[in-house]
């Protein structure tokens, strides 16, 4: 038997295929080949298709289950990993009525604020855990108030996991953990934020059915069969957002565990027991995989938009010819880079600064003794200081920092990045070789609740190497220092 995942994300869907007895990876795919069209009618707005997804995503099963080359009537399981905090919108008969308003549109930040504002502070991180912000309640809204022809016609309101569920299925559900994600969760009362849907004049009749996160959430139809390849009858045991998923890709499920991406931008997602926040407009706080009323697990997210889009831009305009070539050139720097010091917040607000824009800032270049060894180390050491000061953020804000895990791909990938993060934090990183889609695939087998055979596969699978704090941290502590007085510097001037 086997079980299938789908990785829903804005660039592409990738769907991966485990066999179901050792959680072993025998296919994985993604589509298109090129990215897909994010669709921006006005600045800051960021839309696509749900159609769009749910085409990907029957091309990309189809070609899985060719590549692994077997019959599709044993994939038994079903899990969706998804691009977080979106809105797709339907009519009775399940048509998206509109495209969908994916993570990074940013239209509905004043709808967020205003209504921190005016329900409370103490109320919203209290209840919610956040600020309703920009996430998926504060989006329907934003429909509601500026296309009230269209919302009148709305049935039901999903994020874009919900939408591919049903897409499979014919049936309409959602889970707490995606409520959560779309700040539609009340942690008080374990239930849906009903006083949230209220100030905001939204039916919480437009809600799905909510399910638990492990379980059959529904099977596949006949329609969802023919179009998607899979087999009718086999059940949708897991849905999650795709951070949460990832943490769940690396076994982090655990008080005092942390999921980390260098991608693109960076991510620390920490699990943590507390259900308390005074960093809700830096950090946000999402219901983990395996929460429960009886065991209130939560993930504590914190972002980083200047990440990894500082490290490409260097190795496109500075002609590099890989990564590879850079780390090389930057091993052969000293831990400081010589008292160049780069400040890689130069993609747009941070929340992590409490969503100021400084850019980013190279300080202390000296004509006479840097070069591009120099700009690759201390590019890293921002990153990676940029990681470390995120981290000192989460444990200010009740969070437990015993153990990172992360992908074998991106920044984690350079020594100088992963050493440099696990000296000055003091605890291991451990790097995994794998991705959501698998992750979710794994997922769909969850459904028993055993999650310790669930994580002995992943390490016996997965497992690549593990990074150890060095003994002398004093060189990475005083350059850490001086990066963070040149960054205080900064922050004042703003």
């Amino acid at each position: 038997m086997y079980y299938i995942g789908y990785d829903i994300g804005s660039s592409s869907v990738k769907v991966a295929i485990v066999e179901a007895s050792t959680g072993k990876k025998i296919a994985s795919v993604n589509e298109p080949k090129n990215e897909m069209e994010i669709n921006a009618l006005h600045t800051d707005w960021a839309e696509q298709n749900p159609d769009t997804w749910w085409k990907y995503a029957c091309i990309a099963s189809k070609r899985a289950i060719k590549e692994a080359n077997i019959d599709s009537s044993l994939i038994s399981g079903v899990g969706i990993s998804y691009q977080m905090h979106g809105l797709v919108v339907v009519d009775k008969e399940g048509k998206s009525l509109r495209d969908a308003i994916i993570w990074c549109d940013s239209r509905a930040v004043e709808i967020g604020n205003i209504a921190f504002e005016k329900i409370g502070k103490e109320t919203c991180t209290t209840k919610l855990l956040n600020s309703p912000g920009n996430f998926t309640a504060s989006k329907l809204k934003w429909v509601r108030d500026n296309e009230p022809d269209l919302y009148a016609k709305i049935h039901k309101f999903m994020l874009p996991g919900d939408y591919i569920a049903y897409k499979l299925t014919g049936v309409f559900t959602t889970t707490k953990n995606g409520l959560s994600e779309g700040i539609l969760w009340d942690y008080q009362t374990d239930t849906l934020a009903t006083f949230l849907l209220e100030y905001y004049g939204i039916d919480a009749s437009l809600t799905p059915d909510i399910v638990e996160n492990f379980c059959n959430q529904g099977k596949v139809d006949k329609k969802g069969a023919q179009e998607s390849g899979l087999p009718e009858g086999a059940t949708i045991n897991y849905r999650a957002g795709d951070q949460p998923n990832n943490a769940l890709s690396l076994n982090v499920f655990n008080h005092g565990e942390v999921a980390a991406t260098g991608g693109t931008s960076g991510v620390i997602y920490a699990v943590t027991n507390s259900l308390q926040s005074k960093e809700s407009s830096r950090i946000n706080n999402f219901a983990h995989v395996n929460y429960t009323k009886e065991n209130p697990v939560l993930g504590k997210l914190m972002c980083i938009n200047g990440s990894g889009i500082q490290y490409r831009w260097l190795k496109d305009n500075l002609a590099a010819n890989s990564y590879e070539e850079m780390n090389q050139k930057a091993e052969e720097v000293t831990v400081g880079s010589d008292g160049l010091v780069i400040i890689p917040f130069g993609n747009g607000a941070e929340r992590i600064l409490n969503n100021k824009n400084i850019g980013s800032h190279y300080v202390n270049i000296n004509f006479n003794k840097h070069n591009q060894g120099h700009i690759y180390r201390a590019a890293l050491e921002g990153i990676a200081f940029s990681f470390v000061y995120g981290m000192e953020i989460l444990k200010n804000d009740n969070a437990v920092i015993n153990v990172v895990r992360a992908g074998n791909d991106n920044l984690f990938r350079s020594q100088i990045f992963s050493q440099t993060v696990t000296t000055l934090i003091g605890h291991e990183i451990e790097i995994y070789n794998t991705t959501g889609s698998v992750g979710a695939a794994r997922a769909a087998g969850l459904t028993n609740g055993d999650f310790k055979k669930f994580s002995d596969n992943i390490t016996q699978n997965d497992h690549v190497m593990t990074y150890t704090p060095l003994d002398d941290k004093a060189p990475y502590l005083e350059a850490y220092n001086n990066w963070k007085k040149e960054l205080e510097i900064l922050l004042n001037k703003k």
